[in-house]
C-alpha cells in the first residue's frame, strides 16, 4: 500500500511560499540570463498552470480514492474502537462459564 504523505496547513502554506519565491527569484534573475521580460512572463504563468492543475489533480485523486485526510483518520479511529470492543466483548466472553457461553453461542445460532 502507498503511503501519501498527510500535508498540513501549515505545510501547503511553506510549500506555497517557497514555490512563490522560486518563481519569483527566476522572473527577476531571467533577464540576466538572456531570457526577455515577455518570455519570462509567459514561462512563470506557464509554470503557475501547471502547478494548479496537478494539484487540482491531485486532489480530486484522493477525493475519488477516498484518501482525504478525515477519511484516513477515520478509518483509522474505526479499526482502534473495533480492536478495543472486539477485546473487551472476548475478555466479557471468556468470563462466562462453560454453559453461558454455550447458551449466548445458541441463542445467537437462533437470531443471526
Amino acid at each position: 500500500m502507498v503511503k501519501i504523505k498527510q500535508l498540513t496547513k501549515g505545510k501547503v502554506i511553506k510549500i506555497g511560499l517557497l514555490i512563490s519565491l522560486i518563481v519569483v527569484i527566476s522572473y527577476k534573475f531571467a533577464p540576466q540570463i538572456g531570457i526577455d521580460e515577455f518570455t519570462a512572463n509567459t514561462l512563470s504563468s506557464c509554470i503557475l498552470i501547471l502547478i494548479v492543475i496537478t494539484w487540482v489533480t491531485s486532489y480530486v485523486y484522493r477525493v475519488v480514492n477516498g484518501k482525504m485526510t478525515f477519511m484516513e483518520q477515520r478509518k483509522r479511529y474505526r479499526k482502534e474502537y473495533e480492536k478495543v470492543v472486539n477485546d473487551k466483548l472476548e475478555t466479557k466472553f471468556n468470563a462466562l462459564s462453560n454453559e453461558e457461553q454455550q447458551k449466548l453461542m445458541e441463542d445467537l445460532e437462533k437470531n443471526p
